[in-house]
């Protein structure tokens, strides 16, 4: 199905890709409200949606914690902060063994997937040192 393109949806987008980092559906619309007030949270939330069925952004699901939304689309591993819930990219190949031991292991079709490791990032070590 091929949906049109609204003013709403490309602001969604924008702010995605000018934020340059995994945000959360709220970050975007506070993001987004400051110069479109009138703005409604389910429109963003809708859009950021949209979005990522179009595969405009990619959609990180992230277990006990807000699904957050990546403007790189390649697959590729995230990390999340349990300290502070920041999701950072993790730098380094994708593994492609993962594929087939999960298809010939489990006889999966495999069709995505999101890895998050946990850990606790720079800036939140360096709290807990002072």
């Amino acid at each position: 199905m091929n949906r049109r393109n609204t003013i709403q949806k490309e602001l969604v987008l924008n702010a995605v890709m000018k934020m340059r980092r995994h945000v959360t559906a709220e970050e975007v619309y506070d993001y987004i409200k400051i110069d479109y007030p009138t703005i409604g949270k389910g429109t963003v939330y809708r859009n950021l949606g949209i979005l990522a069925d179009e595969k405009k952004i990619r959609r990180v699901e992230i277990p006990g914690g807000a699904d957050c939304f990546d403007f790189t689309l390649e697959k590729h591993y995230h990390v999340r902060c349990i300290e502070c819930g920041k999701v950072f990219d993790v730098d380094m190949d994708e593994t492609k063994t993962i594929y087939s031991f999960i298809h010939d292991r489990h006889g999966m079709k495999f069709l995505d997937y999101d890895i998050v490791f946990k850990g606790i990032c720079k800036d939140c070590q360096d709290k807990g040192e002072e």
